[in-house]
């Protein structure tokens, strides 16, 4: 059973989700919060598998409630999804930094949210499909984000880098199984090692650390 806590200031918004999540039977809606204060006190109580995050919000705003979440060492199996009406680079770049696993659009069609909420679960990265390669490309080649030496890489077995590299470019444990011709639990145990010795603390971050490193290079534009 996938547990989630929904975030978000608008009441209406609250119950739609938890409508159409608990029509599911593996998910199940543990609460929801209406500020970012209230969204972390009730992780911390809960420990959801994943928390629907608004970005707009009052007392506290998604992304220091996200960043807060993640800081948190206790709280290291929830994975937040930024669920928001805003698509601008600015958004998408603080939510990877506040720690953020995945990023979805308000006007994404109630089977794309019930995925991604599966998704996120699985430890898997997820972007809007209208938030493409370059915005993480632009990220990590922001002044904001320390390029990281490629030596850190080397704690890696050739296996860990060439799946990281393919999880880089987006690809799922099915999609690099299949690529490999490997089972994707074979995928995820690489994957996993590789996230672990990397002190990435999801598939996102582990994604980001693929072009901080140059694993994977921005495609010419």
């Amino acid at each position: 059973m996938i547990r989630v806590l929904l975030a978000d200031d608008q009441a209406l918004v609250r119950s739609g989700l938890r409508a159409l999540l608990e029509s599911e039977a593996d998910i199940e809606v543990v609460g929801d919060a209406g500020d970012g204060e209230s969204a972390v006190a009730m992780t911390r109580a809960f420990a959801p598998d994943v928390v629907l995050m608004d970005i707009r919000m009052p007392r506290l705003d998604g992304l220091l409630a996200t960043a807060q979440i993640a800081a948190d060492s206790s709280l290291g199996d929830v994975h937040v999804l930024i669920l928001t009406t805003f698509e601008s680079d600015e958004y998408v770049f603080e939510a990877l930094r506040a720690g953020a696993s995945g990023f979805l659009l308000k006007d994404a069609e109630p089977l794309e949210l019930i995925n991604a909420v599966r998704v996120v679960a699985c430890g898997e990265a997820l972007l809007a499909p209208s938030v493409t390669r370059r915005l993480i490309e632009a990220f990590v080649a922001g002044p904001a984000s320390q390029q990281r030496r490629p030596a850190m890489l080397e704690a890696l077995t050739e296996r860990e880098r060439e799946l990281m590299a393919l999880a880089g470019l987006g690809l799922s444990n099915e999609q690099i199984a299949q690529r490999l011709t490997i089972s994707p639990a074979t995928v995820k145990t690489h994957v996993s090692r590789a996230m672990q010795k990397l002190g990435a603390r999801d598939r996102a971050q582990l994604v980001v650390i693929a072009y901080q490193s140059g694993l994977v290079m921005a495609e010419p534009r």
